[in-house]
């Protein structure tokens, strides 16, 4: 007869699934999407999926293939639908779609900027901005000379001189009376900032108003150098 400590254990509803190289990457978006990308360790990976940090080597090289696979994995979410015909309205829809997943993964543009090791997902997603380009009638000279001013803007992203997002605003009392302060010493500064500001005060700037003004300014630049395709 069968006593209690005869009974099979039974195993943990984690170590039921099998781990697989997409479930670790897709656990460590969840982690670096919950808590930025600084929470992502194999410690807390492991933690994350039930297993021991080792257990991960069988699936990855180390922490660096696994940002180089998260990277691909998100790139690989931009899908920006059926495209208009004319070559701007197309590229323009991409980038746009491309910002979108940006947005939905925002510690992302960090780790883009440190890749050397191009996936299946980015090369796939710089092809078809070539593609539009090349199709739309650009030269290969000029295509080349599109993607080096498209920069980081053809993942959806943006290298602004400051950035104002890592901190608390201040309160608009606050800010006008730094608006002052500055005034006579940087009034330029001071005249753009208050310009785009609210109640006053300097204020932040909204990045997608900017992202798409900056984008619409390029492909316009890039329509006066468009001539006949050549090989």
């Amino acid at each position: 007869m069968r006593t209690e400590t005869d009974a099979p254990i039974e195993p943990s509803p984690a170590s039921r699934v099998p781990l697989t190289k997409e479930r670790v990457l897709r656990a460590a978006i969840d982690l670096a999407d919950t808590g930025g990308i600084e929470s992502l360790s194999m410690r807390k990976l492991g933690g994350a999926l039930g297993v021991e940090a080792m257990s991960l080597y069988n699936h990855a090289r180390g922490k660096e293939d696994i940002l180089d696979g998260i990277v691909d994995v998100i790139l690989g979410e931009i899908d920006p639908g059926p495209l208009p015909p004319e070559w701007k309205g197309a590229l323009r829809r991409t980038i746009l779609a491309s910002r979108q997943v940006l947005l939905r993964h925002p510690w992302a543009p960090k780790v883009i900027e440190t890749r050397t090791n191009p996936g299946p997902a980015m090369l796939a997603h710089v092809e078809r901005v070539i593609g539009t380009l090349r199709e739309g009638g650009f030269s290969v000279d000029v295509t080349h000379h599109a993607i080096h001013v498209l920069g980081s803007r053809m993942f959806g992203f943006t290298q602004d001189p400051w950035d104002m997002s890592g901190g608390t605003p201040p309160t608009p009392e606050v800010a006008a009376l730094l608006a002052r302060q500055m005034t006579e010493r940087y009034p330029h500064v001071t005249e753009m900032a208050m310009a785009v500001s609210h109640d006053g005060g300097l204020g932040g700037c909204d990045d997608d108003v900017e992202f798409a003004i900056g984008l619409d300014l390029i492909l316009d630049g890039l329509e006066r150098l468009r001539g006949p395709a050549t090989a």
